[in-house]
């Protein structure tokens, strides 16, 4: 039966799913505000360290990555990290008033298919997931697949923040949003893990050892995960448009989380093969509207840079 029978969805579920739907509308503010904050302290000529707006988008990311945890912890990442495109709508929205970044038609649309998509992932989304504990949590974690995948991953990150970065990061946006969205692969698994291994760390039980150690290695690697997500979004934002950026690093960032969720939690084993296509569709449908997004704000970008070049015509 298809589980896009959400009127049966558990009261912890619902709960997670109106969480992740405010952080995702709180999450779509935090990139306008810190562009904006960078704008305003490059006209000032000082560091953006010392502007209100920029630490106001600050908060807002902070917040927002708080209402992601409650959320990871009581609904699947897969239903809570597609909720996101709803951050992209708000931001775009946003953008036109704060930063003067008018949507098009297109731009519109792409608003559109970014709900519209997000409703058909949570219709077809999983009930359950099989990791219910610390200690199957910890088998999970020394899986060979994935501690490969993790290996992957870190290689990769070392590559690009140590030799891409510096020589290319300012000329091609898809070496901020690849940092970025690779991160997300341990920030939304320690938040999902962490709510674990909590149970077992203050539980008073025999294991509860054991589980705390691995809450505190779970919490150092979100705290370090989050600390450099940081570090390059802002390093985006200073170069690129936060709409361009945020519609890239969603697709991005979604796609990492999803794969590094499938591998360690294996929510999709509770997916159906018509929930799974439904699924499927939904990403897709979610995918086009960012990239309209995407063309809509290079479109009115080269517009205005066309608009402010001077007339060569005698």
């Amino acid at each position: 039966m298809m589980t896009s029978e959400i009127r049966e969805t558990s009261p912890p579920i619902a709960a997670g799913i109106w969480i992740a739907v405010i952080s995702s509308f709180i999450n779509g503010s935090t990139f306008v505000l810190q562009k904006k904050g960078i704008l305003r302290s490059r006209k000032r000529g000082g560091s953006y360290l010392r502007d209100g707006v920029w630490w106001s988008g600050t908060l807002a990311m902070i917040v927002g990555q708080m209402g992601n945890f409650l959320a990871y912890n009581a609904a699947p990442a897969v239903v809570v990290t597609p909720l996101g495109a709803l951050g992209v709508l708000f931001g775009a929205v946003l953008a036109s008033y704060v930063l003067q970044e008018q949507l098009n038609v297109l731009g519109k649309l792409g608003c559109v298919l970014c709900c519209s998509g997000s409703v058909v992932l949570i219709i077809h989304s999983p009930e359950s997931e099989s990791v219910t504990s610390s200690l199957e949590l910890e088998e999970r974690l020394a899986d060979p697949v994935f501690v490969t995948y993790s290996l992957l991953v870190v290689i990769l990150l070392v590559v690009l923040m140590v030799w891409v970065a510096p020589a290319h990061g300012t000329s091609n946006i898809m070496v901020y949003v690849s940092i970025c969205s690779l991160l997300g692969s341990f920030t939304v698994t320690s938040s999902k893990g962490l709510g674990l291994a909590a149970q077992g760390a203050f539980s008073g039980g025999p294991s509860s050892s054991r589980a705390l150690a691995l809450f505190l290695v779970l919490l150092g690697t979100l705290s370090v995960s989050v600390l450099i997500q940081f570090t390059f979004i802002n390093k985006a934002l200073e170069h690129y448009s936060s709409n361009m950026f945020e519609a890239i690093y969603y697709v991005t960032f979604t796609s990492t989380v999803l794969i590094a969720s499938a591998i360690l939690f294996r929510e999709w084993t509770a997916v159906g093969l018509v929930d799974c296509l439904g699924m499927v569709c939904g990403l897709t449908v979610v995918a086009v509207g960012v990239l309209l997004l995407r063309i809509s704000s290079e479109a009115s970008l080269t517009w205005k840079q066309t608009a402010k070049a001077p007339d060569k015509r005698d």
